[in-house]
């Protein structure tokens, strides 16, 4: 005697050796030998052979029409030879009792099971909801091979194009879109983000990189709701000073000034005014939410994206022509010796005199017209200011050299900084083919070397006085300078060793930084209320979103000054092709992979590897051809034409922040393998304050 049971989901038939009450013992066709339990058997039979009726019934299963067997099948619970009994003839063969049991088994939106071998049909309304699934399940399939063969013969669906950044950064696996590129990839061995290029899916590449950004990081668009900038309900004193500011031409947020009093008498007093925001917005207004959420402002060439909405900041900027609300610094020191003595904070009206341009004014406010009275320069606005400037920038040295000695070795100012501006962009934002001009800005010269100093200061007195105030902030900080050590953000007051002072508080440029914004609410409280400032701070010692602030700003920000790179990477590839420069002369910077190395260009703000070149050390200067240029990947290599220095020395190692990342692959998420289922540093050097615009 034969014996069809079911195990585990399946169904088997073999030959009985042995029953019991609970159980049989069965062999299959195999020679494994099974204990069975008795409720497990579903029907036994002489003939045909166990391989034989389970071949013949699946066979005849897919010949029952369940729309038909769903008909006449019982209301009530019912087995599966009652089926086969009603649906073939009666009685029905063995094999038709088998071919219903399959049949019923593999239909649950028809039959419900109801136990072994029993099934119960479902309700109408459900069976068509159910039916309605499977069809749309089957039409969904079908659109997918239909995409994924237009893909792969490159042609992009619009639905899938429409569906390009959420496919690529983060996909829903479940959504038809995504398989379909699955599919393709597959199918053509190729990855997805090139199989979308060649099938058209990107326009543009600047247009890529650009709505790539706002997909991860402004979702919801960069406009801002309707925000009113409230008023200061302080009524400031105005400061007896004439302050001036130090930015780019194309700088808006103007977030600090300089004054000088007292030349001349002995003891000189430096005023750092800082614009204040914080007097008018109150932590949890409407506006700082707005500025929670974006953290900072996003920098790109030609471009920007504020943190605050244009009317706030310009209620707050630090305008020429006006007296403006600022939160200042004021450091008394010796003219002679310029030890410092006191400083003092206070909040008043700081009357704005000038707002200087370093794209104006860096080629005449010079070393040597600073420091030698003799030295003539074209008529400027910085004319009446020579005496202060040659001051300002007297102290920005010594200031630079004291903390170079607790850093314990100097700064490298050996590279310039790179401006862009794009030929008729005025401000609106680029659609990838305006012609670019790239500039430089010597890093240290002066008016930069005064202005980024002043900032050092302003930061590591107030970081000290709110820790002496006990009242916490946010801080950035590194325990050495050795390689490896990065610069973090915490709450506590601990030296900055890459920049050489006990203590560093951002808090000069509360118009694009929220961590500023935040320090100068603390820093507030610390000017009105003394040594009670911590019971009225608007954040308490350890305090939980203070650190929440701190998470959430350094995830931004890494972002932003990433896109910021690579956008600059982009504008300087396209550069290379409108200038229709193929070679470069380019420094030594590491051995690379594989190989080849990494250089410099000597002229432009680029890095990019050079094969080929066997065992160069670093240093080295070359003459490299470039090659093609990847607009999406922002990559270009070269190969070596010449050494330019072959007796050079080679250079010793680099230090970790003189390093600059190369375009790396674009991190696509999606998986072709799975399945679709249901900072380096703070530089003291660079002016941290003002980025380029």
């Amino acid at each position: 005697m034969f014996a069809l049971f079911e195990d585990a989901g399946k169904f088997r038939a073999g030959k009985v050796l042995s029953e019991a009450e609970s159980s049989a013992q069965i062999e299959l066709d195999s020679g494994k030998r099974v204990k069975v339990k008795a409720a497990h058997v579903l029907l036994k039979f002489d003939k045909p052979a166990p391989a034989e009726l389970l071949a013949q019934a699946q066979a005849l299963a897919p010949s029952i029409e369940l729309d038909l067997a769903w008909e006449f099948a019982p209301e009530d619970e019912f087995g599966f030879s009652d089926l086969a009994r009603d649906y073939f003839s009666d009685p029905a063969s063995v094999v038709q009792q088998a071919a219903a049991l399959l049949r019923l088994y593999e239909a649950p939106h028809y039959f419900r099971r109801a136990g072994k071998g029993r099934f119960r049909k479902a309700p109408a309304e459900i069976l068509q909801q159910a039916l309605a699934a499977i069809e749309k399940k089957r039409l969904i399939q079908e659109q997918i091979a239909t995409w994924a063969e237009a893909l792969g013969q490159g042609e992009c669906p619009a639905p899938i194009r429409e569906q390009l950044y959420r496919i690529l950064f983060k996909p829903d696996k479940n959504a038809p879109e995504y398989k379909a590129v699955v599919e393709a990839s597959r199918a053509t061995h190729t990855a997805p983000l090139a199989l979308l290029q060649q099938a058209g899916a990107i326009d543009s590449a600047y247009q890529f990189h650009w709505k790539r950004f706002l997909f991860e990081h402004f979702p919801k668009g960069t406009g801002f709701s309707a925000l009113q900038a409230p008023d200061i309900a302080d009524e400031l004193p105005l400061a007896p000073v004439q302050a001036y500011s130090i930015d780019d031409s194309h700088t808006t947020e103007i977030d600090d000034a300089l004054s000088l009093q007292g030349l001349g008498t002995g003891t000189v007093t430096l005023g750092i005014h800082i614009a204040a925001p914080g007097l008018a917005i109150a932590p949890g207004s409407a506006i700082d939410q707005v500025g929670r959420t974006r953290l900072s402002t996003v920098y790109m060439p030609g471009y920007k994206i504020t943190m605050l909405p244009d009317e706030v900041v310009q209620r707050y900027t630090l305008q020429e022509g006006r007296p403006c609300p600022a939160v200042s610094l004021y450091v008394t020191m010796d003219e002679a010796t310029l030890e410092f003595r006191a400083h003092e904070t206070r909040l008043e009206r700081v009357p704005i005199a000038a707002n200087l341009r370093h794209d104006q004014l860096d080629s005449i406010v010079t070393h040597e017209w600073l420091t030698d009275p003799a030295t003539a320069a074209p008529a400027s606005v910085a004319d009446g200011l020579r005496t202060e400037l040659a001051f300002l920038y007297r102290l920005a040295r010594e200031l630079k050299t004291r903390r170079e000695v607790v850093r314990g070795k100097p700064e490298n100012f050996n590279r310039p900084d790179y401006t862009f501006r794009l030929v008729g962009n005025e401000g609106a934002e680029p659609t990838g083919h305006e012609q670019v001009q790239i500039g430089v800005r010597r890093r240290g010269a002066p008016l930069d070397l005064i202005v980024a100093e002043a900032m050092i200061v302003a930061n590591s007195t107030w970081g000290g006085w709110l820790a002496e105030m006990g009242v916490p902030g946010i801080y950035r900080s590194q325990a050495s300078m050795a390689p490896g050590v990065k610069v973090r953000m915490g709450t506590k007051a601990l030296p900055h060793a890459g920049i050489g002072v006990p203590s560093y508080a951002w808090s000069t440029s509360p118009l694009r930084r929220y961590t500023d914004l935040v320090n100068q609410w603390q820093i507030i409280a610390c000017a009105r209320h003394g040594r009670t400032a911590a019971l009225a701070a608007p954040f308490k010692p350890k305090d939980a979103d203070l650190f929440s602030v701190i998470s959430s700003f350094d995830a931004a920000y890494t972002a932003y000054n990433g896109y910021q790179a690579s956008m600059e990477r982009y504008w300087t590839l396209q550069y290379l092709r409108q200038n229709g420069i193929t070679e470069l002369t380019a420094s030594v910077v590491k051995d690379g992979v594989g190989g080849g190395l990494l250089v410099r260009a000597d002229e432009l703000p680029l890095v990019f590897p050079v094969l080929g070149a066997g065992n160069v050390p670093r240093g080295a200067r070359l003459r490299v051809r470039l090659g093609a240029i990847d607009d999406i990947a922002l990559d270009v290599n070269g190969t070596l034409i010449e050494r330019l220095d072959a007796d050079a020395p080679a250079e010793g190692p680099a230090d970790e922040d003189d390093e600059e990342p190369v375009a790396g692959p674009i991190a696509i998420a999606v998986d072709v393998n799975e399945a679709p289922e249901g900072e380096s540093g703070d530089s003291a050097g660079a002016k941290p304050d003002n980025p380029a615009p």
